[in-house]
């Protein structure tokens, strides 16, 4: 048996999810994978058997349980040291923690103009004009931490981190629907969806068979 399980939600859809889940996956932290099927009339009680919150994802480690995505994060940051989650130049990790705080509580009509939903074919949707300032802000997030801290490799500092994994939904988002993207963008949505974490979560969302549509289907 797994040391950890991590639930989470429909693989289309559910951003949250795929936070924690592609941050282990990528660091290759073993776990198990426990599934709540979003949307549907029992989902309110087997969410409840999980999650004290009632929402994914929740992480459980030999029976302690962790939720909220940052908080698992965190968490897991505690545990493995080795694995870098966050920077290790002080600066660095002050940057990428006000990063994935701010995309943990902000960036609203991006995410309900945007919302997540693998399955929708590629093709440009304007956002409204908060929306648009918003994606500009995380635009340049992006052009800030790669300049100052990105030359170690693709990601935003570098290697892949908690602030990378925090920023993967928005990812998605950008290459579903923003059409033509700037160079720095479009190089950073590129490298994050070719990562083997993120081709895996985007077959496994493509197999799933339930018939109820993702959120802008």
């Amino acid at each position: 048996m797994a040391e950890f399980t991590l639930y989470i939600g429909n693989k289309c859809f559910s951003s949250w999810s795929l936070r924690p889940w592609v941050a282990m996956r990528h660091l290759e932290i073993p776990f198990e994978e426990g599934f709540v099927r979003l949307r549907t009339p029992e989902t309110a009680a087997n969410l409840a058997k999980v999650s004290p919150t009632g929402l994914v994802p929740v992480l459980n480690h030999n029976g302690r349980i962790v939720w909220e995505t940052l908080a698992i994060l965190e968490y897991l940051a505690d545990l493995y040291p080795e694995k870098k989650l966050w920077p290790q130049d002080i600066g660095a990790r002050a940057l990428a923690r006000s990063v994935a705080t701010e995309m943990h509580s902000g960036f609203r009509e991006v995410r309900y103009g945007w919302p997540m939903n693998l399955r929708r074919p590629k093709s440009h949707k304007p956002l409204d004009a908060e929306g648009e300032a918003q994606r500009a802000r995380i635009e340049a997030i992006w052009r800030q931490c790669r300049e100052l801290y990105g030359q170690g490799g693709p990601f935003l500092f570098g290697h892949f981190t908690a602030a990378d994994a925090m920023y993967a939904p928005v990812v998605t988002r950008f290459d579903t629907y923003g059409g033509e993207l700037a160079t720095v963008t479009r190089a950073y949505v590129d490298a994050v969806l070719a990562t083997p974490a993120m081709l895996h979560w985007y077959a496994e969302a493509a197999k799933e068979p339930w018939p109820e549509p993702g959120p802008d289907e």
